[in-house]
């Protein structure tokens, strides 16, 4: 019987980051709406509650039973969690004057409780909440303060609960794995059995039991979610899988010949089509960036379908759906706010049900897997790509030129940053979560080469760091990178005499352009 840790989701912007920091910890965890805990309770060890954009006393705060819980299972309650444990059990929770908001000290740590068992004096934490604990329940006692608040943690003396009003799973609290841990291990008792071997051993089987001897498509994009999915498919069903690449012609340069061919040594049995002429003649004029984008999809259902009509037998669509999809997918009310990208557009008479092998993984560990699976780190390093590809990254209308200097200037910006070794050994590329150049393709600089006035266009050189693209900063990249990968542009792309750096970050800006 699997574990699993049960996190109640009541809006926070950190939940998911709770789920990750419980997956380093080889625990199993599902991450659900604050009012779904599970009728199926079995393999559950513990439950979580998030933090909340809520007040405990705002009419719309989300509210749960926590009877359901409360008693059978070890309960940690964070930030807003601690806050309507308290609420709801006869303690007091007052708004404050000021936010609470930023790094504080713990002056008081009761290191004899299990959940702060190895922590050091003064720890510091990450304080993020607008109302404060002023009174805790009868049953409950103080573990840990900070200078200004007295009721930093508290413990049950009746019931297996505790509760912070700090955020473990932040950067910022430096020893919020080891409470994490203390929880989810320590109090919790898990027995750390999630790994990707593990998790490739059963779902291997799993799909083995599911699929038995039936065809299954697969839609490949060159990313690392759906080359995964599909090695790992194809490690449960060999020839039963038929996977179909389409090049839109708005790939990175040479990136439809170079998948290929890294898929073909893979042994996968794999479809390209090159439907570039469709795309560019339905792109011809079109400038707005949705219109781009929804030209782009309708076309790829197109031409996806067409394919997999070819093949008559299949009764299967996979897709590398990953779990930080399927949250997003939802609201905390349990309500669909938007249906994520890779479900949909197939037409419902081609009957073919839904296989997403990795529907509960997040990012990095799909990369786990990948490693697991022997698969070439090319492929389990790339950075995301945008699904329409460089229409997004030119600023415009869309024409084969136009991509061809893009495609240049790009590949000179990717392949000096993969070669690109830092101070520590470690390949600039993969400081990066993600990099790509934009053609400001509606602008036109002047310049001077050789003896010649110029009047071209500029270009725009994005990095960012991340975790899970819900936030990103603006990568600070080398002075003699950014050096050399402007004057090789310059010099090599034709069409292009200026380079830019974008310094913004998400928010207030997002990753791509448009």
């Amino acid at each position: 019987m699997q574990q699993k840790i049960i996190i109640l989701d009541f809006g926070s912007q950190t939940t998911q980051l709770i789920g990750r920091r419980v997956r380093e910890l080889d625990t199993f965890c599902e991450i659900l709406p604050y009012n779904k805990f599970p009728d199926d309770e079995e393999g559950i060890i513990g439950v979580i509650l998030s933090g909340s954009p809520y007040s405990v006393h705002d009419e719309q705060a989300f509210k749960v039973d926590l009877s359901r819980f409360v008693g059978k299972y070890p309960v940690l309650g964070i930030c807003y969690g601690a806050q309507f444990i308290s609420y709801a059990n006869g303690g007091k929770v007052e708004r404050t004057e000021t936010r609470e908001y930023g790094r504080a000290h713990l002056q008081y740590i009761d290191t004899a409780d299990p959940l702060f068992r190895g922590f050091e004096d003064k720890s510091q934490v990450w304080m993020s909440h607008g109302d404060t604990i002023t009174a805790i329940p009868s049953d409950c006692h103080v573990i840990a303060s900070t200078e200004d608040v007295k009721f930093a943690a508290y413990a049950s003396s009746e019931k297996p609960v505790w509760a912070v009003q700090f955020h473990p799973e932040v950067f910022h609290t430096l020893q919020g794995s080891l409470l994490l841990k203390n929880f989810v291990v320590g109090i919790c008792g898990s027995r750390q059995e999630w790994s990707a071997a593990s998790f490739v051993e059963s779902t291997v089987a799993e799909l083995k039991e599911q699929l038995g001897d039936d065809r299954v498509i697969l839609g490949l994009s060159g990313g690392v979610d759906s080359s995964v999915c599909a090695v790992l498919l194809h490690k449960a069903i060999g020839k039963n899988l038929t996977c179909i690449f389409v090049d839109h012609g708005m790939l990175r340069k040479n990136e439809f010949a170079q998948v290929m061919k890294d898929y073909e040594g893979l042994g996968l049995n794999v479809i390209g089509v090159d439907a570039s002429s469709k795309f560019f003649k339905d792109l011809e004029g079109i400038d707005d960036p949705e219109k781009k984008r929804k030209i782009i999809g309708r076309d790829f259902v197109e031409v996806f379908n067409a394919e997999a009509k070819k093949i008559t037998d299949a009764k299967w669509l996979a897709q590398g759906t990953i779990y930080p999809d399927r949250i997003e997918s939802l609201n905390i009310t349990g309500k669909v706010i938007k249906s994520h990208h890779n479900v949909g557009g197939l037409p419902e008479e081609m009957h073919l049900q839904l296989c997403e092998p990795l529907k509960w993984l997040f990012k990095d560990e799909v990369r786990r897997i990948g490693y697991q699976l022997g698969m070439p780190e090319r492929l389990i390093k790339r950075h995301p790509f945008p699904g329409p590809g460089l229409a997004v990254r030119i600023l415009g209308d869309i024409t084969p030129e136009k991509v061809r200097i893009l495609q240049d200037a790009d590949d000179i910006y990717i392949t000096n940053m993969q070669n690109y070794i830092c101070e520590d050994g470690e390949r600039l590329y993969d400081k990066v979560w993600q990099a790509g150049t934009v053609l400001l393709s509606t602008v036109r600089s002047v310049g001077v080469m050789g003896d010649e006035r110029t009047y071209e266009h500029p270009v725009a050189l994005r990095a960012v760091t991340s975790t899970d693209a819900m936030t990103a900063d603006w990568a600070h990249l080398p002075y003699d990178f950014m050096a050399k990968v402007s004057n090789e542009i310059i010099n090599k792309v034709k069409g292009v005499n200026r380079v830019c750096y974008d310094i913004s970050s998400k928010p207030p800006s997002t990753i791509e352009w448009e």
